[in-house]
């Protein structure tokens, strides 16, 4: 694997049937990590209905992770009616440390982005103007445009911890 991709279905607190499809994990709004159809495998050779297809020009060699909800987001005023909980968010943090740790992934803005900043380095992607990650619900004061480092940040700090305990 090369990369992670996170992402926020814009649906509800728990995965659908499109959402287990969609995503490698999706963590659920109490912090609940529910694995997708498709393993992080699958996406080394996307083969047409085998694979996780989370990001348009994206997904080979990329783990999709998602964070359920987001429904009837406009903006940081306009959250709509699931917006990411502190939990949901830490929990996320945590497994995708441990994805980097599994997969041996550097945290960087190579291996480890958002949707967002997925299609602003690839415009000519489906992926081009996707809004997931670019507010991040229990830390209102992050820029849209510092959103991918504040998350690599907390990855990092929770893939620390997880080495400490070793």
């Amino acid at each position: 694997m090369k990369r992670i991709i996170l992402h926020w279905t814009a649906g509800s607190y728990m995965p659908n049937a499109h959402d287990l499809e969609c995503y490698h994990f999706l963590i659920d709004s109490k912090g609940c990590i529910h694995s997708g159809k498709f393993s992080p495998e699958n996406n080394l050779v996307c083969k047409k209905g085998c694979y996780a297809a989370h990001t348009g020009g994206g997904n080979t060699g990329s783990i999709g992770v998602s964070f359920c909800g987001m429904f009837g987001f406009k903006n940081k005023n306009e959250t709509g009616k699931y917006p990411i909980t502190p939990k949901q968010f830490e929990a996320g943090m945590k497994l995708c440390a441990e994805l980097c740790i599994k997969y041996n992934l550097e945290i960087t803005p190579q291996t480890v982005m958002t949707h967002y900043e997925f299609g602003k380095i690839n415009p000519h992607t489906t992926s081009a103007g996707k809004i997931d990650i670019t507010y991040i619900p229990p830390y209102p004061w992050v820029d849209k445009n510092d959103a991918g480092s504040f998350i690599r940040t907390k990855i990092k700090w929770y893939r620390n911890q997880i080495q400490e305990k070793k």
